[in-house]
């Protein structure tokens, strides 16, 4: 950690902030708990600025930042899936900011920053797939899947978690997924087939792997880098891209409008595009890919060029009409038969 901060205030000159900023700022973050401790305390001591963090998915962070529209309670909302994002700025629930570092990343996050007209840009990216336990599959004599359609086989019925799109970005990201790859009809046909072999919907998108690692349930459809971290923490967990293709998630991250420490979530903003910055989720057992081309990439992390992507349309599937009229019908169709 003291390599990290010092590689940070190195990089001070080309940020505009302070390294001395005081003050307080308050964060919503919809990742792991150890990489956003590890952003709280890395901008704490580099700034001397008090972090307020509350960790949170991002279905139930855009939820809040809704609720709080005429009393903003956070300054800057830092990670999880770019549709609740998209959907945030095209409410006008966060504001326009263009950051000196945005000119340095990857085209997918500048791309991001485009679509929305500066309200978020790209900090992450990580494509969807699943995970599932040898250990559990050979005890009961069943063979690994490989494909999207593999899971529909009724030898898998009771075996897989999925997490529910209405608090978690990572189940909604599979539906658009599964729209786009298949077409709606299909697709919808496909989740109420899938539905006959789940056995929860959990409340975040890294839960369904982490119960697979545990032998909770055989397979856990997650993003690729949430299973990759669970193996490197020495949990019996085979990660998935599947046959057919797959889309994947750009994590974001937007300034709330009305944020009373404005100065601040700047200075954050700025400095969470930074390869320092970026450089603390492999550092914390976290594996998507950096939206910074010169943030150090760990031999672990998903690799774009060998799973195969579809073309995920962002500005379409993130759009608030089509993400409201996609879990609506979810709802109706699968989630009311679920419970």
């Amino acid at each position: 950690m003291k390599k990290i901060l010092l590689a940070a205030l190195i990089a001070l000159p080309v940020l505009p902030m302070n390294a001395h900023a005081d003050g307080v700022l308050s964060v919503y973050c919809s990742y792991q708990k150890d990489w956003c401790e590890a952003m709280k305390n890395a901008f704490e001591k580099l700034t001397n600025t008090k972090v307020n963090m509350t960790q949170k998915s991002s279905g139930e962070t855009f939820a809040q930042v809704k609720a709080e529209a005429s009393n903003p309670k956070a300054d800057v909302w830092w990670a999880g899936t770019a549709d609740p994002h998209v959907q945030a700025a095209n409410e006008g629930l966060t504001v326009a900011y263009i950051s000196p570092n945005s000119s340095t990343l990857h085209p997918w996050a500048k791309r991001l920053a485009e679509q929305t007209k500066n309200h978020t840009i790209g900090v992450y990216a990580g494509p969807l797939g699943f995970g599932y336990n040898p250990e559990v599959l050979k005890k009961k004599g069943i063979a690994a899947p490989a494909c999207w359609k593999d899971l529909l086989d009724a030898k898998y019925k009771g075996e897989l978690q999925m997490p529910n799109p209405f608090s978690s970005g990572t189940a909604y990201v599979a539906i658009a997924t599964f729209v786009q790859l298949m077409g709606e009809e299909p697709a919808f046909d496909f989740m109420k087939k899938l539905n006959a072999n789940m056995n929860h919907y959990t409340k975040s998108g890294a839960a369904p792997v982490k119960a697979a690692g545990r032998g909770e349930t055989a397979i856990g459809i997650s993003f690729i880098h949430d299973a990759v971290a669970e193996a490197n923490a020495g949990f019996p967990v085979v990660s998935v891209a599947p046959c057919e293709g797959t889309g994947y998630e750009i994590g974001a991250m937007s300034i709330i409008k009305g944020a009373r420490n404005l100065d601040n979530a700047k200075r954050f903003y700025d400095w969470a595009l930074t390869p320092e910055a970026q450089a603390l989720g492999a550092q914390n057992n976290s594996f998507p890919i950096p939206s910074n081309p010169a943030t150090p990439l760990h031999p672990k992390m998903p690799k774009f060029e060998s799973i195969k992507l579809i073309n995920y349309d962002f500005a379409k599937y993130g759009a608030s009409d089509e993400r409201k009229r996609l879990l609506v019908r979810w709802e109706k169709e699968i989630g009311a038969v679920a419970k």
